[in-house]
């Protein structure tokens, strides 16, 4: 990389229409300088960098020919959408994306007007697209509708539905498919570039809907003959067959970093007015930052790095991972029972199967961004007597529950869901955190649900799941590492619907479901310096809850305190709805639920957003003072 700060061009683009004042012979610059500025960029702050990179010429063309903001471009995900805020009026503050108070790293509507939808989960580019184009239609309007996405995006069925849909509608939308990882096909070089201009002008669209005209007039017979010619002819060059068959007009394979390519075919897809359009692009991931290049997921997700070397600045971890020791607790117990199985949804790396895979690789099974389909897949390998762990982050994981009902849950079948990121993700933000599993997993009859505590904790729990065959089990464990706790040779099976006793006191109680122990027992220390003294206890199960644990903690203590780090719904709720059923609260019991609050935290440190919402240590220990009145706060602030 050279000079990030000599960047005549880019230094005259504030918004869109800057860049559109630019001529042409310009581009190749602008987008050098660009993907200059956007390195410079992530290396101060951490963030998504392999898919911008790869994306800088496509970024810079789709703004100069479209009309942004009238003109709606969505990007898939927003992993891809630095280049875009950077040309969007964003450029200084990147240096403060994901970071509290920053811009955010994914698209985000209060954010800007040239965001038109947010996103931060993948494969809903097309569905918006299409929602907007019908309502432009609608409206009487004119403006183009453009939907960026992915060739791993195009594996969740969602794109599919909406593409069938969009069809159907005849709906005059553009999809861009970014294929940066050749999945599809190569471009071809000039021919190539030669053949996607020529299918996307006007004057083959023109020949090609008359000679659809003079095709209808013609007998079946005939008329089947020559549609099948035509296509056969467009996807020997093209290989866009599929594509057709749902409805689109395909144009490509086109070098995506060749703006003397993507310029013409862009300019004759914005004019053209019938129908949906999909633009194949090709791209590389990473492309123009050579470390980015040669690693082998091309600078996905990074921490702060050294520009000139690429040397990511990652701190040194006195704990494992609680994903590394969910994937060595589970190699554990795949060595001893071949019937286990694990699945993931195209996250082989952040659900540490990629460890599991490298020792049983026949056994390992990554069904891309498709959870639904992974959830039934493991249903399915479930009812014939294997043991599926299906590890899926909790906030995907929402993308699956008419499958956990349906073909899991109503079936009883034993299918294991290991839920990685639970709770607060820190600069991924709310589209990322684990708020809800708890509460949408506890309304299900059967299902068992534990959340780990600590490291040690995870390791029992992998054991627990993979001897349960009575129905489905789930256990949850944060992003991060673990606490430092010492760790168990193999996991000990636990009862189910049993806590444990963690620290014995007399006049409060704090029981924690999960990640929030640690704070716990400070909060007990602390309060026992103002005399009162606590107990500290670790649901490990939401359900079945610890009934006689429950009733231990209500009769023999002043007030309880109910911590989980998820949403209301939860944890909390069931325990307050037991209590409240078996009268347990009729003698006066001060209950305190302490859970996520009713709104979407912002991103920021995971330690911050904890503090910000009266988890921690602070938080708790206040929560028991106002539960005691006046009185307690007067001894504390003396």
């Amino acid at each position: 990389m050279t000079d990030t700060t000599n960047t005549p061009l880019l230094d005259r683009v504030r918004s869109p229409a800057d860049l559109r004042e630019l001529s042409e012979s310009d581009l190749p610059q602008l987008a050098e300088e660009l993907r200059r500025d956007l390195v410079d960029a992530v290396s101060r702050t951490g963030g998504h960098l392999g898919a911008g990179l790869g994306v800088v010429e496509l970024t810079v063309a789709l703004h100069y020919v479209f009309d942004t903001p009238s003109d709606r471009v969505i990007w898939d995900v927003g992993h891809q959408a630095y280049p875009h805020k950077i040309l969007t009026g964003r450029r200084e503050a990147m240096r403060t994306v994901r970071q509290e108070g920053g811009l955010s790293g994914f698209a985000k509507r209060k954010e800007s007007e040239y965001d038109p939808f947010g996103a931060g989960h993948s494969s809903t580019s097309i569905s918006a697209g299409l929602g907007m184009a019908v309502a432009r239609d609608l409206s009487g309007g004119r403006n183009n509708v453009v939907a960026v996405i992915g060739d791993g995006a195009m594996s969740a069925g969602m794109a599919y539905e909406a593409m069938n849909n969009a069809g159907a509608l005849d709906a005059r939308l553009i999809v861009i498919l970014n294929d940066n990882d050749m999945s599809i096909a190569p471009p071809t070089g000039a021919m190539s570039a030669y053949l996607a201009r020529l299918v996307s002008g006007k004057a083959y669209r023109s020949l090609r809907h008359h000679a659809k005209a003079i095709t209808e007039k013609l007998p079946d017979f005939m008329r089947e003959g020559a549609r099948r010619t035509e296509e056969f002819t467009r996807g020997f060059f093209t290989g866009g067959t599929m594509f057709e068959e749902l409805g689109f007009y395909y144009v490509g394979p086109i070098d995506g970093h060749d703006l003397d390519h993507l310029l013409p075919v862009l300019k004759n897809v914005r004019d053209a007015k019938e129908g949906p359009i999909l633009v194949h692009v090709v791209t590389k991931k990473g492309k123009g930052y050579a470390p980015a290049e040669a690693s082998a997921d091309k600078y996905h997700g990074v921490s702060k790095f050294d520009v000139v070397t690429g040397a990511q600045a990652k701190a040194k971890a006195n704990a494992p991972s609680y994903t590394k020791v969910f994937a060595q607790s589970l190699i554990q117990e795949a060595r001893d029972d071949e019937k286990i199985v694990a699945i993931n949804a195209a996250m082989p790396n952040g659900t540490g199967l990629d460890l599991f895979g490298e020792v049983f690789p026949a056994r390992t099974f990554d069904v891309g961004i498709a959870e639904q389909h992974a959830v039934t897949f493991a249903a399915g390998l479930a009812s014939e007597g294997y043991k599926p762990f299906c590890a899926i982050y909790s906030t995907f994981l929402q993308r699956a529950y008419d499958q956990i009902v349906h073909d899991v849950a109503i079936q009883e079948l034993p299918v294991r869901f290991a839920i990685d990121r639970a709770g607060f993700v820190g600069a991924d933000g709310p589209t990322h955190a684990g708020s809800f599993d708890t509460g949408f997993l506890s309304a299900l009859p059967g299902m068992v649900v534990m959340a780990a505590s600590d490291e040690a904790e995870l390791v029992h729990m992998v054991r627990t799941a993979a001897g349960y065959d009575e129905g489905p089990i789930s256990f949850r464990y944060p992003r991060g590492n673990g606490v430092g706790v010492d760790m168990p040779a193999r996991g000990q099976p636990l009862e189910i619907g049993k806590g444990r006793i963690v620290k014995e006191g007399s006049k409060v109680a704090i029981l924690s479901f999960g990640s929030r122990l640690s704070d716990a027992v400070l909060a007990a220390e602390e309060l026992d310096t103002f005399g009162l003294s606590t107990t500290v206890a670790d649901a490990r199960f939401a359900k079945p809850l610890d009934v006689d644990l429950l009733r231990r903690l209500s009769q023999n203590h002043e007030v309880l305190i109910l911590l989980e780090e998820g949403a209301s719904g939860g944890f909390a709720a069931h325990a307050l709805e037991h209590l409240a059923r078996n009268g347990l609260l009729d003698h006066g019991l001060k209950v305190r639920p302490l859970t996520m609050p009713d709104r979407f935290v912002d991103h920021a440190a995971p330690e911050a957003m904890i503090a910000q919402v009266g988890l921690d240590k602070a938080g708790i220990v206040d929560a028991v003072f106002r539960a005691l009145g006046d009185g307690a706060r007067r001894v504390l602030n003396a």
